[in-house]
């Protein structure tokens, strides 16, 4: 089966993001430029989108993670575990900002990654709370 390109481009972008548990956000120039050292899978427009996703999201930060703990019931932010939280804030910064991509596809491709990346119950969780985020936001 063919992956879609902007499932890789996801994919990267969450592989990016990931590492914001780890540096601060003004570090993450920094990361983006290590993470494609060395790699020559991405065109220089995509390698621009992708950065300009990561930074665009660490910039809205704090709010995601405010709207995440209102959905998540039982589960803080906090709480989460770091792949989990990866994926919910990436896949709310496209519901909530990026109209280029459709709620569904948002929603779709976080299981997904919840499926390759996350734990066992993750694409369950990150459906539950992705699907309360969508209707709030329609």
């Amino acid at each position: 089966m063919k992956i879609d390109r902007r499932t890789e481009l996801r994919e990267a972008t969450f592989l990016i993001l990931f590492r914001l548990d780890f540096y601060q956000k003004e570090d993450m120039e920094e990361q983006i430029k290590d993470f494609f050292e060395g790699e020559d899978g991405f065109s220089e427009t995509e390698r621009q989108y992708i950065g300009d996703k990561v930074i665009s999201i660490a910039e809205k930060l704090e709010e995601i993670d405010k709207v995440l703990d209102e959905y998540s019931i039982g589960w803080k932010v906090k709480r989460m575990s770091k792949v989990d939280l990866t994926i919910l804030r990436l896949a709310y910064y496209e519901i909530k900002y990026d109209e280029k991509v459709p709620v569904s596809t948002a929603i779709n491709e976080a299981v997904e990654l919840a499926k390759n990346y996350g734990e066992e119950n993750s694409a369950s969780f990150i459906n539950g709370i992705l699907a309360k985020a969508a209707k709030s936001n329609e």
